[in-house]
């Protein structure tokens, strides 16, 4: 399966294969989620601290050969169109989706696994705000910062790049697999 063709053809903007081990972890970057610029520290099963230990997931990670960044690049009204940022995100992690769907159908959880920008939002409440149950567990995605993946150390080992002009912004996902 040429993952790198089907993020392409599924409109990717760019996409590229890097093995994990030129990826640069920074467990530091949860010190970010701790401070909950987002709003979903603790509110969502897919961020911290509810998806894991950083050092547990990053040893995960490691336990994969390779890795399919892809990313997609959106224009902006001004640096501070917020709502231009959001659906970005939500258009690109659309994608994501569609991609795991396809990868997981045909690899398998267990040879492949995907990460997509910002923890899950397929519900407009995350279940465990009202202690229930994930309601898409098979379909949440965590966030490759969650994982402890610094982006713009991906960008430095890539053809990637994590500043693409003014008034855009910029997301990544990716495929980790064995």
């Amino acid at each position: 399966m040429d993952i790198v063709k089907l993020c392409l053809d599924m409109g990717a903007y760019k996409a590229e294969e890097i093995p994990v081990q030129k990826l640069v972890f920074s467990p530091e970057l949860r010190i970010l989620c701790e401070k909950n610029a987002c709003g979903r520290f603790a509110k969502n099963y897919t961020c911290p601290p509810l998806i894991g230990k950083v050092d547990e997931l990053i040893q995960k990670l490691q336990s994969f050969s390779r890795a399919i960044i892809w990313q997609n690049i959106y224009k902006l009204e001004d640096s501070f169109d917020y709502e231009g940022m959001m659906e970005g995100q939500r258009k690109h992690n659309a994608m994501t989706h569609e991609i795991a769907q396809i990868v997981y159908d045909e690899l398998g959880r267990d040879n492949a696994l995907v990460l997509g920008a910002g923890g899950c939002s397929l519900c407009e409440k995350c279940a465990i705000q009202t202690n229930e149950p994930c309601r898409y567990p098979d379909d949440a995605l965590s966030s490759l910062e969650a994982y402890g993946i610094n982006v713009t150390k991906i960008c430095e080992v890539s053809k990637l790049k994590y500043i693409n002009g003014i008034n855009t912004v910029t997301y990544f996902s990716g495929v980790f697999l064995k």
